[in-house]
């Protein structure tokens, strides 16, 4: 295993050779009109600043498994660093692979990491330190622009990192490939858990927009694995495992096909499916249950975004510029309008679609939390009146990480009592 290892670390000094000449990643997208940036703040997104081109999410990064003091560090030496930026509004927009540059800083913590990994040798303690460097290389890619060279870079040591986790770590995690109508195939990973016997029950879980497949380990060991129940991870359209993909209206395409492939995995009890899914990941799912309902026996939609994100202006000025060029990157947009950016997204409502709202046989769970303007009430409750057996969970906005370990242990006990 030393020389996974060594393979890693030549790794990364080959990818991450100092060069100035990359396009910076706020740059990629185009606007007609120049960009600016608003100050909001979301419990589950995290912090977008006026002066930061990238939302910070120190929530979901804690939760899975950094350190705050950690996080803190490497914004410090970004903000810190006195080099040229491709915008001088945003403290994120060093040019080129040097200090202060957000790819170089979080990929020179990953690489501390592997190092550790690399001094424990084996186990699950060197499991750990891979998946820490894991972790960190995904937010070097942050927020996974298309056409970002760095990104791309970082993107291929955290897929290298996580596997090596799963080579030490005490989990049973199988790669997977599926074929895909269109583009060839895509890999995902089935996290299996300890002390019973499968085929196991599986949850597909479906990620948001900005986040790779392996960002979501910490969910499975804590609140699934204990349960005896097995899940299945994909990339999103346009993003790793799914880079060639792009997304459409039909937001759960991916995710369908490999659905109606997983009796082929014998690991897989295919009569037990749940799905799960997080804020756009929600949206793939409940559209799921309704394309395949015989085929799912539950759905949880965690800050869903499925009618009021896509329909209403008001909620849409509310978005980052990062988040616009999220999804104009998924989209496989470059040069766009902004405001016909916001109302094409219309179609991405369920409820423009003729689907939710329709009752339908899968049980539903949707949660939301109190604050949550881009997911509001109104759309949790549309979940839940849709489905024959619906349930609904309001989170309080604070306090903010026991309000997230509330909302994940109440989904997974939910989804147990749909599959056991």
């Amino acid at each position: 295993m030393k020389n996974d290892m060594a393979d890693n670390t030549n790794l990364s000094e080959t990818l991450f050779k100092p060069r100035a000449k990359h396009a910076e990643t706020s740059t990629l997208i185009q606007y007609t009109h120049p960009k600016s940036n608003i100050a909001t703040y979301s419990v589950l997104n995290g912090t977008s600043q006026q002066s930061w081109y990238r939302t910070i999410q120190r929530l979901q990064w804690i939760w899975r498994g950094l350190s705050p003091i950690e996080i803190e560090e490497v914004l410090s030496r970004i903000a810190l660093k006195d080099a040229p930026r491709s915008d001088d509004k945003f403290i994120d927009t060093i040019v080129g692979y040097r200090k202060g540059n957000w790819s170089f800083e979080w990929s020179h913590q990953a690489m501390t990491w592997q190092q550790k990994a690399l001094r424990e040798e084996s186990g699950d303690k060197a499991a750990d330190c891979w998946l820490r460097a894991a972790n960190l290389y995904s937010i070097a890619a942050y927020p996974f622009i298309n056409g970002d060279f760095l990104a791309d870079q970082a993107v291929v040591l955290a897929m290298k990192a996580f596997e090596n986790a799963t080579k030490f770590s005490s989990y049973v995690v199988k790669k997977l490939t599926f074929k895909l109508e269109e583009k060839g195939t895509t890999t995902g990973f089935l996290h299996l858990p300890k002390d019973s016997r499968g085929p196991y029950p599986t949850v597909i879980f479906c990620g948001g927009l900005d986040n790779l497949q392996s960002d979501y380990v910490s969910f499975f060991r804590k609140y699934l694995a204990p349960k005896g129940i097995a899940m299945l991870t994909l990339d999103m359209p346009s993003i790793g495992y799914s880079a060639k993909l792009k997304l459409s209206e039909d937001t759960c395409k991916l995710q369908g096909e490999v659905l109606t492939q997983l009796s082929e995995v014998p690991w897989i009890d295919h009569t037990r499916i749940g799905v799960m899914g997080f804020r756009f990941g929600a949206n793939i799912a409940v559209r799921l249950a309704y394309i395949y309902p015989k085929l799912i026996k539950g759905v949880v939609a965690l800050g869903p975004l499925i009618h009021a994100f896509f329909t209403q202006p008001q909620l849409q000025k509310k978005i980052p510029i990062m988040y616009l060029d999220v999804i104009a990157s998924r989209l496989g947009l470059f040069n766009i309008d902004e405001n016909n950016l916001r109302l094409s997204l219309s179609s991405y409502s369920l409820k423009n679609q003729g689907l939710i709202g329709r009752r339908m046989p899968v049980p539903m769970m949707s949660v939301y939390w109190k604050g949550d303007d881009i997911s509001p009430k109104e759309d949790s409750q549309l979940i839940a009146r849709s489905s024959m057996d619906g349930d609904i969970l309001a989170i309080n906005e604070k306090p903010l990480y026991e309000g997230l370990e509330l909302a994940l242990q109440n989904s997974a006990d939910w989804i147990y009592k749909k599959l056991i």
